[in-house]
């Protein structure tokens, strides 16, 4: 879900005008959560009568409530592009609208708007680790791997993001600094279940079929989303121990 961005309660104090008095951006967010598509049309009637930033925040909103996400990303792309705005505000949008570009099936436009994000607030580390994720989706490995290696030097204990580059540098070819990533993830969380899954890959390619399958079945148990999805999909695929696996 797209965050409410705070700052733009602020712009409304000198919004002013009869619009402002029509509605307020908190008014607004309240109709997106009661009935989207109301909302959506009086935000952009709003927008059109001098609703300005908080109009078209309140409106990207609507969009992405109803599942228009690459409307969304497209409105909240233009905030962004608004240099009145403090760059720390503006990375934001860009990055709210990288996310609406992700759920759109946009992986290229995603990575254009984190770029945005790093941009306005270079080095951020969950900027660098969102267009990782993007860079991923469209199989840049090289890409993500760098975007994770400069994040993990500003943080070294983030799991997940040594898991996302295990992979990257598995698929890279880089077999044993992707086993160095799942082991420092796993001593910073003990079964963690993104890293049994990536784990058990690992076991599976060097023939230990069994280990594997442990290491998918507690995955399988105790992840979550696309984690338990994953873990059953190779635990199903795996079958008997003698039948081979082709992991993707």
């Amino acid at each position: 879900m797209l965050k409410q961005a705070i700052w733009l309660a602020a712009l409304l104090a000198v919004s002013g005008g009869a619009a402002a008095e029509e509605m307020t951006y908190a008014d607004c967010t309240s109709m997106v959560d009661r009935d989207a598509r109301a909302a959506e049309q009086r935000a952009a009637a709003w927008q059109s009568h001098g609703g300005g930033m908080a109009a078209m925040h309140c409106h990207a909103l609507a969009l992405y409530a109803l599942k228009r996400y690459g409307e969304a990303a497209r409105v909240l792309d233009a905030l962004g592009s608004n240099r009145s705005i403090p760059a720390a505000d503006r990375a934001a949008l860009y990055d709210e609208a990288g996310q609406a570009w992700l759920l759109a099936g946009k992986a290229q436009d995603a990575v254009e708007s984190f770029s945005a994000a790093l941009t306005a607030q270079p080095n951020a580390v969950s900027y660098l680790a969102d267009r990782a994720r993007a860079r991923a989706m469209l199989k840049d490995w090289k890409g993500a791997d760098a975007d994770l290696g400069t994040a993990l030097l500003q943080d070294q204990n983030r799991a997940d993001l040594l898991v996302l580059r295990a992979s990257a540098r598995w698929a890279l070819g880089d077999k044993k600094g992707a086993a160095i990533d799942i082991v420092r993830a796993l001593e910073l969380y003990p079964d963690y279940p993104p890293a049994l899954l990536e784990r058990g890959k690992m076991k599976y390619f060097a023939g230990d079929a069994n280990g594997a399958r442990r290491d998918w079945k507690t995955a399988a148990a105790t992840g979550q989303g696309e984690t338990v999805a994953e873990a059953r999909r190779l635990l199903a695929e795996a079958g008997p121990a003698e039948t081979p696996l082709s992991v993707k």
